[in-house]
């Protein structure tokens, strides 16, 4: 198995690509500390895992809170000795709204979430990684890299787009210690954050444009699924892609290259 003996953290792992990301990197011999919110989706992502014969633990923790991030990375390391791994994938939707509309307070959130807690994640990994060297992987999106069509995402795009900056900053940062920073933006896939959206009188605003009948050319309109991106973290985690770091890698079947 390709990750046999590394550690895993992932974060977001109870549902979507967290989960099948936690599956098929438990499949590949990794060890996973799976983090979250929910007691029960973790646990359920954990039973699977172990069921399977490998070895997983839930981490509870809002990736936005300092003390809470660093309490979980330590404990993951307090467990199983070391941190090869970071998946860096939990991250909202948030409010969907015209500038007018969004309030400062729903902006703040969106930037917590899925920008500092991509901040935190990284950084209490970052000395446990640097013992051996290892692989961070960020989830982004399309929105604010290759497309600037959702009209109302601006937090969100802003959120993305900074993730990718981030991403190649910190590979440079850690080059030296074997500490490769890749980050994956995905289309439309198959999870359930589209349902978590707060979208508000985005007809108002939104440009009347019409696109080809399903707008994902690759599959004439069908998602991606999860399983699919989990394919691609277990790639950037693994020694396979040892020679790729500061690297942004669209998978959305075109997607992006159509809408913009």
């Amino acid at each position: 198995m390709q990750l046999t003996g590394k550690v895993a953290l992932i974060t977001g792992a109870g549902s979507g690509i967290g989960k099948a990301a936690a599956v098929l990197l438990a499949k590949e011999g990794a060890k996973i500390g799976a983090l979250g919110r929910s007691d029960e989706e973790l646990k359920a992502v954990v039973s699977d895992i172990q069921a399977a014969g490998g070895e997983a633990m839930i981490l509870k923790a809002d990736i936005s809170e300092p003390e809470q991030m660093q309490q979980a990375v330590e404990q993951l390391v307090n467990q199983w000795g070391r941190l090869d791994i970071v998946f860096a994938n939990a991250g909202i939707n948030g409010v969907w709204a015209s500038l007018e509309d969004l309030t400062p307070e729903e902006w703040d959130k969106t930037m917590d979430v899925n920008l500092k807690g991509t901040f935190l994640t990284v950084k209490y990994a970052v000395p446990h990684l640097k013992k051996q060297g290892g692989s961070v992987i960020v989830t982004s999106s399309v929105n604010g890299t290759r497309m600037f069509s959702n009209t109302g995402a601006t937090a969100y795009a802003c959120t993305k787009a900074a993730q990718v900056a981030f991403t190649k900053m910190v590979a440079l940062e850690l080059a030296e210690h074997q500490i490769r920073v890749n980050v994956i933006c995905p289309g439309a896939i198959d999870t359930n954050i589209d349902q978590n959206t707060e979208r508000r009188e985005l007809d108002e605003i939104r440009e009347p444009v019409e696109y080809p009948e399903g707008q994902i050319p690759l599959t004439d309109g069908k998602s991606g699924t999860s399983e699919q991106v989990a394919q691609l973290v277990l790639f950037l985690a693994s020694d396979n892609s040892s020679h790729i770091s500061g690297t942004e890698i669209w998978i959305d079947g075109t997607q992006s290259l159509l809408v913009g």
